[in-house]
Formats: C-alpha cells, structure tokens, sequence
C-alpha cells in the first residue's frame, strides 16, 4: 500500500485492538471514500486469490490477528452472492450477520466465516477464521458499473487463527478428572455381605434385626461389627 505507514514506524507499545464501531466509522468509511486512516497500517490485497496461510506475509503488522482492506466480486453476474473461493479451499458464513452501530445509527455489517479445504459440500473444516465488515447499504458509494462482477469495493477482513488444542490442553489441566478408582468402597467385604442379603427384607426390619450394626449420630454407618446373617445365630 503506498505511501502507508508500516508497524516498524508506530509508536512503542502502540497496540491495534479496535472496536467493531472503530473499524466501521474510522477505518472503513475513510477507505470506502479515499480519505485517509487514523494509522495506515491495513494493507490492500484481495483475500480470495490467497489461502489463509499465506496473509500473515503480506502485511507488516500483527502477530496473532491480520487486518486487511479487500475487495469482494459476485459468484455469478447477476447474483448478489459474494465469490468466497481461493486457491486451495473457500470461506463458509457461520452464525448469523451482526449489526453494527455507532450510537443509534446502523453503519455497518459484521460477519464470521471459517475457512474450508477442499470444495463444497466435502470441504475439511480449519481453525482459520475471519470477520468481515462491511458498510451499511445507505453508506455504500455508489461508484458500481452495470453488469461488473464488483459487489464491493472494499470490506474490512479480521483474521486469525483458532486455538482450539492449546485450550483444550489448559482446560486439563485447569479442571483434571476426577480419579474413579478413588471412589470405591474401603471395605469390600462388607458391600459384598450387603448385596447377599435378601431383597424381600425391608430396611426397617433390618433396623429392628441390628443386621446394619450400630448407625453413627451422624449417619454414617459403623461397619466394624460383621454381619450376622446365617440363620443359626
């Protein structure tokens, strides 16, 4: 992008963290109309003549999200639906579109798309994903020719990334499972006499036998006295 500002020349500790609002009302309106950006740092390239992979090199700014100005061209001449295919797979819309407002006027559109390998409908779903920004129709400039496969002149892509294993990793190890063999009765003998007696007899009667032995003022039960259950005793 000539005559931009590149990440080598920003300030120290400047960081690029930008609202929803911010990216509409500064950055894309002023591209949209040729007017110049708050900080020229979002590069011109047009997405879909590359895979995701390869964005990062073609700006100079951003380590774990890549902001670009793109172009968006029809999928059929006559149509109003975007052709989202690249070189080695194609981006799939996910959720449904997002208003966004700067106080109580609509100024733009966000929407989320993950990227697929392949081609539709067997495409392999990757942790790639981006957030596309779009103006509002009222503020589209209205510049197109008839019949041109142009459908925007720009839109505001976000990319980046998901990290789907590292955080499944943390979660682990921030929530370990729960040990099963820890839970098993400390007394097998007395759980096996249990499952022995039979099924006709009530608890009550049990109670009223002292074939429980004594139950603890808490309510647990003391399981040192054995069992008497032959019928001789």
């Amino acid at each position: 992008m000539e005559g931009s500002t590149t990440s080598s020349e920003l300030p120290p500790g400047f960081r690029f963290h930008p609202t929803d609002e911010e990216l509409i009302v500064y950055y894309l309106c002023n591209q949209a109309t040729s007017k110049p950006c708050p900080a020229s740092i979002i590069p011109e390239v047009d997405l879909y003549k590359f895979d995701p992979w390869e964005l990062p090199d073609k700006t100079e700014f951003g380590e774990n999200e890549w902001y670009f100005f793109s172009p968006r061209d029809r999928k059929y001449p006559n149509g109003v639906r975007p052709n989202r295919a690249t070189v080695s797979g194609y981006w799939k819309a996910t959720g449904t579109d997002k208003a966004i407002y700067s106080g109580s006027k609509n100024v733009g559109v966000k929407k989320s798309l993950v990227f697929y390998k392949g081609r539709p409908p067997k495409g392999a779903k990757t942790d790639w994903i981006m957030h596309e920004y779009r103006l509002a129709e009222s503020k589209i400039p209205a510049s197109r020719k008839i019949g041109s496969m142009r459908l925007d002149d720009w839109v505001l892509c976000r990319i980046y990334k998901k990290k789907s294993m590292v955080k499944a990793l943390e979660h682990k190890e921030a929530h370990p499972e729960v040990q099963i063999a820890n839970l098993a009765p400390a007394n097998h003998d007395v759980e096996q006499k249990m499952m022995n007696l039979p099924r006709t007899w009530s608890l009550t009667y049990l109670l009223d036998m002292n074939y429980l032995g004594p139950i603890l003022s808490d309510g647990s039960y003391c399981s040192t006295l054995d069992f008497q259950i032959n019928n001789g005793d």
